[in-house]
C-alpha cells in the first residue's frame, strides 16, 4: 500500500483504506509509540478526511480527546 494511505505513513501504522480500518484507527489512536504532536495532528487529519470519504462518524472533537493513556501513557 501507499505511504499515503496510513494515518502515520513515516510509520506505516494505522491503515485507512476502508470504514474498518478508519474505525480501527481511531480506536488504536492512543497506542501508536514515538510520533510527535504534530505527526498526530496531521495524522489526525487524514483519519477525518477517510472517515468523510467512508462514511464513518466521528463522536470525538480532536485526537487529544483520544488519548486515554495506552501504550503511550499520555493521558
Amino acid at each position: 500500500m501507499p505511504a499515503q494511505t496510513f494515518a502515520f505513513p513515516k510509520e506505516r501504522k494505522e491503515p485507512l483504506n476502508d470504514a474498518r480500518h478508519v474505525r480501527n484507527a481511531i480506536a488504536r489512536f492512543d497506542q501508536v509509540e514515538g510520533v510527535s504532536d504534530s505527526e498526530r495532528e496531521a495524522a489526525w487529519r487524514r483519519i477525518r478526511s477517510a472517515a468523510r470519504k467512508h462514511g464513518v462518524e466521528i463522536k470525538v472533537r480532536g485526537w487529544r480527546a483520544l488519548m486515554k493513556g495506552g501504550k503511550t501513557g499520555r493521558r
